[in-house]
């Protein structure tokens, strides 16, 4: 699955991916960019 990373302006193939489910009730995926390391989040299911 991939997640656009802020810092790198790309899209990235999340590292170390888990579903987590927001404050409101849908489904996320968070992570880690695999080039830099910085957090990156992406909404709905896989």
């Amino acid at each position: 699955m991939e997640a656009y990373c802020v810092k790198c302006r790309a899209k990235r193939v999340i590292k170390n991916a888990k579903a987590v489910v927001m404050k409101n009730g849908r489904p996320a995926t968070q992570g880690v960019c695999p080039v830099c390391g910085t957090k990156v989040f992406r909404i709905g299911k896989k």
